[in-house]
């Protein structure tokens, strides 16, 4: 039996994997609460993260009936980029700056031009730095928070920091070591020399946690955590890594030809390959997997929050929301949403606002602005999509997942406008899944088992045939003319 983490943005998710059946005996979850702020604020106080741990453990052991001790592994999912600092004795020193945050932005651009422009950055680390990422944050907590900045010792992210809470070792893996923006994706190693240029005397170097390898072990439960959560204190915890690559695993994407895409309060689309083939797309980021090979991705900050916003602003339930898309014609009759509510990173918008164009006085609907909001969002999926596709990616299958899945209507639109298969799985929380998947991968090479990730990943990754959705040759040439209209508008900003 393993348990699998996800510490996404909302909340956090729990899963009890049976690694020889491959089936989920037991699931549970539990709220997080955002701290938004002008500028772009987003933020998160750790210690949710730990309350929402042990709350959603509980309550997947005790969906799946057992006690806990028979636990052998955990692995841990978590939301990426985020910056947790910790001082000497491993206390937070203020909340974590989430990859959603955009107030970094000024210092963002200010590295960005250190490194030479979009492909100074490229050349140098394999991946153009956003706002999103780690780097920016520690040069903002600097200038804006000096006091903080002094006693930082540890720099960790949201995965690394449930993990140090688990063991008490200061660690992380390649793949969400590669979205920090001070990590060589090429040579897999710290980009030490940019964060010296960040605080010359060397502490951020020092403060770097150890990195591991894929199917490597951090290390054994510590007995007051153990206790805490009801588990087994011999369980060891896998490397884990970041929500996208464990999203990778929890749906088999670990060879090269498929597509996964997750449509959750950010969207994302990503592919595996097992070299580092670096795109020249500045969209691309060519992240290290956590599977030990390279996870070509594109990430927009806007997906489920927008469609969320408008269903609320209607006070719509999804049953009513989805009937209203389905009435509504495809293209919304010339109603176009630019989503940027929360600024954009794929495109790279980060300052951008939301906006709607086409509003006519016959079209003004419900109807039209729940698809406007639905179908902008795709489109920022399609047009990340197509830069993959550019960059030698193939697409000949996308697996979804994410809360958005679960709507037949989103997930037509889905292989419609890309022109692609869609299919589920069984077990939508893929980031939890693939925690757990790892956990038993990394237990089999710990204890010298015959099991592989390939072999765990054929038994315990389950495809849903019912969501099986085909593209209908109409509409995909229907999206493909309000796609345009949708590329018009965008190219205006």
């Amino acid at each position: 039996m393993f348990l699998g983490i996800d510490c996404g943005t909302q909340g956090t998710k729990a899963i009890i994997l049976d690694a020889v059946s491959g089936r989920v005996l037991g699931e549970g979850s539990a709220a997080h609460d955002l701290i938004s702020g002008a500028n772009g604020r987003r933020e998160q106080d750790p210690a949710q993260w730990l309350a929402a741990f042990e709350q959603a453990t509980h309550a997947a052991l005790n969906a799946a009936g057992l006690n806990g001790s028979e636990i052998l592994g955990i692995g841990v999912s978590g939301q990426q980029h985020g910056l947790v600092a910790l001082d000497a004795t491993g206390k937070v020193l203020r909340p974590a700056k989430l990859w959603c945050d955009t107030e970094s932005s000024p210092e963002n651009n200010r590295l960005l031009e250190h490194l030479g422009g979009e492909q100074g950055s490229l050349e140098r680390l394999g991946v153009v730095i956003a706002p999103g990422y780690t780097v920016s944050k520690l040069l903002w907590t600097k200038e804006q928070h000096p006091d903080v900045f002094s006693r930082i010792e540890h720099i960790l992210l949201p995965h690394d920091y449930l993990n140090f809470w688990l063991t008490g070792r200061y660690a992380t893996d390649y793949g969400d070591a590669s979205g920090t923006g001070y990590f060589n994706v090429r040579t897999r190693e710290w980009d030490t020399v940019l964060l010296d240029h960040i605080d010359p005397s060397g502490r951020l170097t020092k403060a770097l946690p150890e990195l591991l390898e894929a199917d490597a072990c951090v290390g054994h439960l510590l007995p007051d955590v153990a206790r805490r959560l009801g588990l087994n204190p011999k369980a060891r915890v896998s490397s884990g890594g970041g929500d996208n690559m464990m999203g990778a695993i929890g749906t088999g994407n670990i060879e090269p030809g498929l597509i996964t895409m997750s449509l959750g309060t950010s969207g994302t689309v990503y592919a595996f390959s097992d070299e580092p083939r670096v795109s020249e797309e500045v969209g691309v980021a060519t992240f290290c997997s956590s599977s030990g090979g390279w996870l070509p991705l594109i990430c927009t900050m806007n997906l489920t929050n927008v469609t969320g916003m408008v269903r609320e602003l209607f006070e719509l339930d999804l049953s009513t929301f989805n009937a209203l898309i389905e009435q509504a014609p495809i293209g919304a009759e010339g109603v176009t949403m630019l989503p940027f509510i929360n600024g954009e990173r794929v495109p790279a918008l980060p300052q951008a606002t939301a906006s709607l164009h086409g509003l006519t006085s016959t079209n003004f609907t419900r109807g039209n602005l729940c698809r406007a909001a639905l179908e902008g969002v795709t489109f920022g999926l399609r047009y990340g999509l197509d830069l993959l596709r550019d960059s030698g990616m193939g697409s000949q299958e996308i697996r979804l997942i994410g809360g958005g899945s679960k709507s037949p209507q989103w997930r037509q639109a889905v292989a419609d406008i890309m022109n692609t298969p869609v299919i589920c799985l069984h077990h939508a929380e893929a980031g939890a899944l693939g925690g757990a998947i790892q956990a038993a991968w990394c237990v089999a090479v710990a204890e010298g088992s015959d099991d592989t990730l390939a072999t765990l990943s054929q038994r315990c990754v389950a495809l849903d045939a019912s969501s099986r959705t085909e593209p209908v040759a109409a509409n995909v040439e229907r999206y493909q003319a309000a796609y345009q209209t949708y590329r018009h508008h965008l190219a205006a900003l």
